[in-house]
């Protein structure tokens, strides 16, 4: 394939369409994430998704797709685990009537799922496929595979180089949780406890507490948080990611709340909508949202940022000493007595949610039961010292506002009355082309008040409600003008929407293309379980291609010592300052063992040249 210019892909983006992704855990939120300006959104079935809590009825997407298309909004299903024996000739059915309820595309893991009888529904590559490099994504793309989803791990420079090397569509997290693995490449879950990540089962195990001593048994740390990480939040590279050729942009969370959903995709909504303004881009849906609140990254729940190795940043990534919601930094405590404390400047209030780093570093939490001027009442003053800082993680106000907010997304469309010799013809249409109309007999009695009763037409006509619809009166031209009522007019306008609404969700047309079956050359020879192949249908795929088979997926086995549970692109030798590439100077003996909280040690080793962390069971 010819490497493409950057002139090249300067010029493709004018032919593109953008995309704001949204996590939908169910009905409720999708269509509210839809509203508040989601391009499309992703929803799980209630199997075979990476989330096994977020599982939705056949009804409910339904419902989901059939709003979504309203707005020309896509909707995703998640059947992106791997799938044993007796799920693998289920889930072909499943992806049929998936098809047959117009569904955009579905997003899977599992290679096996190619050796089904599939209908032309477009795949998507999950990012636990792990599509980590130039050569795996020309080989998904060849595969038949329209969109590949990219690890959250990649540099700005990784994306860069595979958009000039491939023209399949680049899908990119912007937003939320971060794995502190590589893609589909955690297995810590499922040695620790049987629940395994690529079954859609994790325990999150990085959530948890880990001490950490070397070879010669001297501890570095005891009982932090050390795997878990930072929230991603890539809102100020958004520019960056579509001159790179992203087209989707990706907001995690299917396990969050509507809050949040609906606080994240209006703050994106926003600044993607700024940028493509600039550059006269498009996006992949239609209408336009209106919110009565301010959107706030820092309102709803989050962890702290990161953009992890998106800009290559390599240290201050962890969340040490908490894995709960951070907040927004309120202040700094100035004087305290016996059950108040002030701050050097006072945002909070009544009923909100704080924390704050004790004196053994490890978060605490309180509410705020009232405040007087620059007196806060909190409902616990332990450990709420002079100087410590001051976190908001819940904003009651920002929250009420939130929970009752208008949010609505309104479509443009055009009213035309006419009057022919049979009657009078009320006309309807949107802008992409789609109309509809109803007429009234001619019989209808003359308004005795002409100019007043045009006008009453024409501001009756214009009037949205609660539709979906922006309605301007383009056009009246009538030689007699006929006597409706109020209510009438609105019976008519009603009549109107209703059949355009009908209209453009049986107009909706889906990009269905055939799934293309090249046998392309995988990009290695063999494979180990880290291909995570867990069905007879996955290893045919592979030996089609040429690929030795040296053992089937972890989840298969019963021996799991010894084996490499997680591959890491966060190291926590750089967290701690331990980085040999900085400091040649060695404190400790590697490799490190990590040990869990219930004293379960692994090894923790470095590949420096690489920068790459791996832990392995003992």
């Amino acid at each position: 394939m010819r490497l493409k210019s950057d002139k090249e892909l300067k010029t493709n983006l004018k032919s593109t369409e953008f995309e704001l992704l949204v996590p939908a855990n169910n009905c409720n939120i999708a269509k509210k994430a839809i509203l508040a300006g989601a391009d499309a959104v992703y929803a799980g079935y209630s199997k075979y998704g990476a989330r096994l809590q977020a599982g939705n009825s056949m009804s409910d997407l339904i419902e989901i797709i059939e709003f979504a298309h309203l707005y020309n909004a896509k909707v995703y299903i998640t059947l992106n685990t791997i799938l044993n024996n007796n799920e693998i000739l289920k889930i072909e059915k499943l992806i049929n009537k998936l098809y047959e309820i117009k569904t955009d595309g579905i997003i899977i893991q599992d290679m096996g799922i190619l050796e089904l009888d599939l209908p032309p529904v477009p795949l998507i590559a999950s990012t636990q496929c792990n599509n980590d490099s130039v050569e795996k994504i020309r080989f998904l793309e060849k595969t038949g595979f329209k969109r590949v989803i990219l690890p959250r791990e990649l540099s700005i420079s990784e994306i860069k180089e595979i958009r000039k090397n491939t023209n399949i569509e680049l899908e990119c997290f912007v937003h939320g949780a971060l794995c502190v693995s590589c893609s589909g490449q955690c297995y810590l879950s499922y040695v620790n406890g049987g629940r395994s990540a690529n079954r859609g089962d994790c325990a999150q195990p990085c959530r948890k507490k880990y001490s950490l001593k070397d070879s010669d048994g001297k501890y570095i740390l005891k009982n932090k948080n050390i795997l878990s990480l930072k929230d991603f939040n890539l809102s100020e590279h958004l520019e960056e990611l579509i001159l790179a050729g992203v087209t989707s942009f990706k907001i995690e969370g299917r396990l969050k709340n509507e809050a949040y959903v609906v606080n994240t995709t209006a703050y994106y909504r926003q600044k993607i909508d700024k940028i493509l303004e600039i550059y006269g881009l498009k996006r992949s849906s239609e209408g336009v949202s209106k919110i009565d609140f301010e959107p706030d990254l820092y309102k709803t729940f989050n962890r702290g940022y990161t953009t992890f190795n998106f800009t290559g940043e390599k240290k201050n990534v962890s969340t040490e000493n908490y894995t709960a919601s951070l907040g927004e930094f309120a202040g700094i405590v100035q004087n305290v007595k016996k059950n108040y404390f002030t701050l050097n400047k006072n945002i909070l209030n009544n009923g909100d949610g704080i924390c704050f780093f004790d004196e053994f570093k490890e978060l605490s939490g309180t509410n705020i039961n009232k405040t007087e001027g620059d007196l806060i009442y909190p409902a616990q003053i332990k450990g709420i010292k002079p100087g410590i800082k001051i976190y908001r993680n819940f904003d009651k106000a920002f929250n009420d506002k939130l929970k009752n907010a208008e949010i609505k997304r309104q479509l443009n469309a055009y009213i035309k009355v006419k009057e022919t010799d049979t009657g009078f013809w009320f006309f309807i249409n949107d802008d992409k082309g789609n109309f509809a109309l109803h007429g009234i007999s001619k019989n209808t009695d003359a308004a005795k008040n002409k100019e007043m009763a045009l006008n009453t037409l024409k501001v009756q006509l214009s009037k949205s409600g609660n539709t979906e619809f922006k309605i301007f009166v383009s056009n009246i031209s009538l030689k007699n003008v006929p006597h409706l009522k109020t209510s009438q007019i609105n019976e008519i306008r009603r009549i109107l929407t209703d059949k355009l609404r009908r209209i453009r969700k049986n107009n909706y047309t889906n990009k269905y293309q055939a799934v293309n079956r090249t046998i392309a050359a995988y990009p290695v020879e063999e494979v180990d379980y880290k291909a995570n192949i867990f069905n007879d249908k996955a290893a045919l795929f592979y030996k089609k291609r040429g690929v030795k088979i040296n053992e089937f997926a972890l989840e298969s086995q019963s021996n799991l010592s010894g084996r490499i549970v997680m591959t890491s692109k966060y190291c926590i030798k750089n967290q701690l300052g331990l980085c040999s590439k900085k400091n040649p100077i060695k404190k400790y003996k590697e490799p490190f063992i990590l040990i869990d909280e219930s004293s379960k040690e692994y090894i923790a080793a470095f590949s420096c040249a690489k920068c790459v962390m791996e832990v392995m069971s003992v």
